[in-house]
């Protein structure tokens, strides 16, 4: 059985980066930590709230690389000196990574609550009619 490709179809041209793109997606993971939502705030607007109860600003490190949003968290191990009885609460490290496409900028982040608030913005693109000039040969 052959793979269906975006390049077996004609009439896309240039397309072959969205095909990449989306292996790149679903080589992210699908690691259930730290669960997370992502809502449409708006028609051009996003926004990724994830729950990162235990963690604090500066645990934390949110980066755009490669167009990909790339949320980090690294909690400190502060048991030194402690007894513990249970212990069910374990320092947990985690990186959730989300596709970014061509337009769609981060803007701010917002600690509240336990809940980790990122922001997206997606640029509406002019619609553009060029004239192409025909030349004699």
């Amino acid at each position: 059985m052959s793979k269906t490709t975006l390049a077996s179809y004609p009439h896309l041209l240039g397309f072959e980066q969205l095909e990449r793109l989306l292996e790149r997606s679903a080589k992210s993971g699908n690691e259930g930590y730290p669960p997370y939502n992502i809502e449409q705030t708006s028609d051009h607007s996003y926004r990724i709230t994830l729950a990162v109860a235990g963690f604090a600003e500066e645990d934390l490190a949110i980066t755009v690389e490669d167009r990909q949003l790339v949320i980090r968290g690294r909690q400190r191990d502060d048991s030194e000196g402690r007894v513990f009885l249970h212990r069910g609460i374990a320092a947990r490290q985690f990186q959730r990574m989300f596709v970014l496409a061509d337009g769609v900028e981060v803007g701010e982040a917002i600690m509240e609550n336990g809940l980790l608030h990122v922001d997206l913005t997606r640029a509406i693109p002019d619609t553009v009619v060029q004239r192409i000039n025909i030349r004699k040969g």
